[in-house]
This record gives structure tokens, C-alpha cells and sequence, in this order.
């Protein structure tokens, strides 16, 4: 059986499509403009295809220890930061969801007003300072551990989990740490794909909590060093520090754009993956029996 396809179809994927190519044109842009030839990428005649292809600029890049420090500090603080959310989020979301739990409603109404009214800067500093955190990698990853908003969507997705049948294994004999590791957490692959993505783009594109808490350059994550590079410093000056072996020359415009696509495309790479989980995970609340 054929579907048929209507005028609105036809419109809204046209809309779509539109809209996907307003949000890919930036960065298709600076993709080629990182690969064009340098006299083409002064003369601002690249938009969306590179013009005389090489890979100078990415050969510089890659030959800094610096660049790779920092996207070692930034994975580490992604992958560290997201396994705590992860864990602290869920069981904060589960023990939520069990009636037995003490002064549960307390504690969640405490939740939902730092949604409204989120934690101010300076106290937020001197509380990271006065536990000892301050310039440590756990400054960048503890204070963003668990938010209101993680909590919210993941209480309603463990509601959603069958009563019978965590009633049975408890029957069984399954204690409710069991009943939550091989029961539920196995049935949360969506949820916990969906905020694990979230968490991880905020690690990774997280600028403002770094330039707050750490001091050590050799600790800066990819964001704070690349805002010392192409803003701070500038790029010239920063090019004119590192001696290069190549003979193709580059422009500050091109070194920019290839270290902000040397910034994204990882975090870019990990969405394909968790892509099937996502879906699901963003379509929690949205149906209601």
C-alpha cells in the first residue's frame, strides 16, 4: 500500500530542510574555509566548498602539545563530569519515585526551586574554595553534577516503569538496590542516553565554570585556551609563537576557523551513537495514557 503525500508534506519538509541548512551553513562555511587555499580564504572568496583543497592549517594544529592538553583536560572533564550525572541524577530520580523514601516531597519541592532560583556566582565560588576543589578538575565537574532539570525528566521516566513488575522482584527476593541495577537501569537506556548527552555537550562546551575556578594553564580545558587564542592572544600573535616546519602559508582567519572545527567536531561525533536512544529519550512527557 502506497502512502500518499500531501501539499502539507511536501511543505513542511521543504520548511525543514530549510531550516537544517540555515543551522549547517555556519559551520560548512568555516569547514572550508579552514581547507581553501589561502589566497582564496583572504580575498573572502570561499562560502560553502573549499577552494584549492590542502590541510596546512590542520597540520599545524595538530602539531601543538597545547591543543592536545587541553582536549585532554576536556574529555576527561566530559566523560568524569557525565558518569557522576549520570550515577547522582538516577539514584537521586529513583529514590524520588519510591514511596518509603523520608521527607520526599521536601526534597523535591528543595529541587524545583533551584530551577527557578539557580545557585548565585560568588557563593557558589566560595563554597568550591572552601571544600578545597579550587583549581581542580572537580571544580569543573561536582557543582554541575545534578540539576533540577535531569531530575524532573528522569523521575518521570522511572514513573513510567511497570509497578508489577518490581513487585515481583521483589518477590523474588531482589533487594531495591538490585531492583534498581538489574531492573531498572537496563530499562533506562533512553533516559540515561538523552541526559548523558546533554551533560556531555555542557562539559564540553563549558567556558564560564573553568575561567572561575581553575588557575593552572596546564589544567585549562579545549574552550578556555582556544578563547585565549583566537580572542584574547589573537591569533596572530599566537601563530607567531609556534615555529612551523611547512612552507603553505595560512591566514589568522583560516588558523581560526580550523581550531574552532578542531573544538567541535568530537563532540560532534559522539551524536550518531546515541542517536536512536535520543530520540526516545526526547519524547518523554509528550505521551499520556
Amino acid at each position: 500500500m502506497t502512502k500518499r503525500v500531501s501539499v502539507f508534506d511536501v511543505g513542511l519538509a521543504t520548511v525543514l530542510l530549510f531550516l537544517c541548512g540555515l543551522m549547517l551553513a555556519p559551520l560548512i562555511h568555516i569547514i572550508s574555509i579552514s581547507l581553501s587555499d589561502p589566497l582564496f580564504a583572504q580575498a573572502k572568496l570561499v562560502y560553502f566548498w573549499p577552494k584549492g583543497l590542502q590541510f596546512g592549517v590542520y597540520q599545524k594544529i595538530f602539531a601543538m602539545d597545547e591543543m592536545w592538553r587541553a582536549m585532554g583536560v576536556s574529555i576527561v572533564v566530559t566523560v568524569g563530569g557525565t558518569l557522576i550525572t549520570l550515577v547522582l541524577t538516577s539514584m537521586l530520580s529513583y529514590s524520588l519515585t519510591r514511596g518509603r523514601m523520608p521527607y520526599r516531597k521536601l526534597v523535591m519541592k528543595l529541587i524545583l526551586i533551584t530551577f527557578v532560583f539557580p545557585a548565585p556566582i560568588i557563593p557558589s565560588f566560595l563554597l568550591v574554595k572552601s571544600i578545597g576543589m579550587l583549581d581542580t578538575l572537580w571544580a569543573l565537574m561536582i557543582p554541575a553534577a545534578t540539576s533540577a532539570f535531569g531530575v524532573i525528566i528522569m523521575k518521570t521516566f522511572f514513573q513510567g516503569v511497570s509497578n508489577e513488575l518490581l513487585d515481583a522482584a521483589k518477590i523474588d527476593g531482589c533487594t531495591e538496590a538490585g531492583i534498581f541495577t538489574r531492573i531498572v537501569l537496563p530499562l533506562s537506556k533512553s533516559v540515561l542516553a538523552t541526559i548523558g548527552l546533554f551533560q556531555a555537550v555542557y562539559h564540553w562546551n563549558a567556558y564560564f565554570p573553568a575561567l572561575m575556578f581553575i588557575r593552572s594553564k596546564e589544567l585549562y580545558p579545549l574552550q578556555v585556551l582556544l578563547q585565549n587564542l583566537v580572542v584574547k592572544k589573537g591569533v596572530n600573535n599566537f601563530m607567531g609563537d609556534v615555529q612551523f616546519e611547512l612552507s603553505m602559508p595560512v591566514t589568522p582567519e583560516m588558523m581560526s576557523a580550523g581550531i574552532i572545527v578542531f573544538a567541535t567536531i568530537p563532540i560532534l561525533l559522539v551524536y550518531p551513537f546515541l542517536q536512536k536512544y535520543f530520540v526516545k529519550g526526547a519524547m518523554l512527557g509528550s505521551l499520556k495514557e
